[in-house]
């Protein structure tokens, strides 16, 4: 699905603001926060925005690692397309296995 992304990306390519709206993108460090931005380019960014990731943070490799280790909340729908999309299951995902551990209140 990815093949050839090194050819498609623009040589300025930069993650969009409007990806980041609530954060301070003076302030804020893209490689600290590289969760967030795979979240937010998941849920909200096109084809263009995972090239940027991939050059961003060093190819499909590590942006598969990131989504598996780092991002700590997908929707259903991003979790699907996630797992398709890099080949992974669910079950070894972070944001997975945070949702199923967390326990959920009885109703009296």
């Amino acid at each position: 699905m990815w093949t050839n992304w090194q050819k498609k990306i623009k040589p300025d390519a930069t993650i969009p603001k409007r990806l980041l709206w609530d954060v301070d993108l003076t302030q804020f460090d893209m490689q600290k926060g590289r969760g967030l931005v795979a979240e937010r380019v998941v849920e909200r960014g096109d084809v263009e925005d995972f090239y940027t990731m991939f050059k961003m943070y060093g190819g499909v490799r590590k942006v598969r690692e990131i989504y598996r280790d780092e991002v700590g909340h997908l929707s259903p729908r991003a979790l699907a397309f996630i797992c398709i999309a890099f080949n992974l299951k669910k079950e070894d995902m972070r944001c997975y296995i945070r949702r199923r551990s967390q326990t959920i209140p009885w109703n009296f």
